[in-house]
């Protein structure tokens, strides 16, 4: 997986978290599918989807880490 690969499920991300993804050695696939998990669980799990494996599992923990991070304050 590539930092463009990212990019174009993810968004802009850091260079930090893009190396942590591609550690993981999950495929496009595989992030494709931790991002729908992240934001549709709901939905797959109604579809009777199994639930993710191992290295999607990975990807969603990373991922939900960067999502719980703080961001900058909100201006007063």
């Amino acid at each position: 997986m590539t930092y463009d690969e990212i990019v174009s499920v993810l968004g802009p991300v850091d260079s930090e978290l893009a190396a942590s993804l591609v550690a993981t050695g999950a495929s496009l696939e595989d992030l494709r599918e931790a991002w729908n998990w992240l934001h549709n669980d709901d939905a797959l799990m109604g579809e009777g989807r199994p639930l993710p494996g191992s290295r999607v599992g990975a990807l969603i923990d990373l991922l939900e880490t960067e999502d719980d991070e703080p961001g900058p304050a909100p201006a007063l």
